[in-house]
């Protein structure tokens, strides 16, 4: 089992900048994918961006050159470095990890619970 803890989500003007992470735990595991999902209120939740396994990355078109993922293996932390942000990128943000015990086979998806992120116009 591995949980995941969301943080980095606050208040912020447009243009400005926030770094969200997301720290992973559990017993013997390996972070095999991870993404990240954004749900703005009365919306569905929504893929912002995503990394495979094999290292590539997937963006939203409305993210795309302003969000980047990535991951520290040695924290077991996945981050969303989010930059110009915009009043349209408000909503709860979640991390999924894709994480396979021992780093043995395809793995399990996990969600985090969200962190709230607000820009300001």
């Amino acid at each position: 089992q591995v949980q995941l803890v969301e943080s980095g989500g606050g208040l912020v003007q447009a243009g400005g900048s926030l770094r969200l992470s997301c720290a992973a735990s559990g017993s013997s595991f390996s972070i095999k994918a991870f993404g990240w999902y954004r749900q703005a209120p009365g919306k569905q939740r929504e893929l912002v961006g995503l990394r495979t396994s094999d290292g590539s990355t997937n963006y939203a078109d409305s993210v795309k050159g302003r969000f980047t993922a990535s991951r520290d293996n040695t924290k077991n932390t996945v981050y969303l470095q989010m930059t110009n942000l915009k009043p349209e990128d408000t909503g709860v943000y979640y991390c999924n990890v894709r994480a396979a015990a021992g780093g043995i086979g395809h793995g399990v998806n996990y969600w985090g619970k969200g962190t709230l992120v607000t820009v300001s116009s």
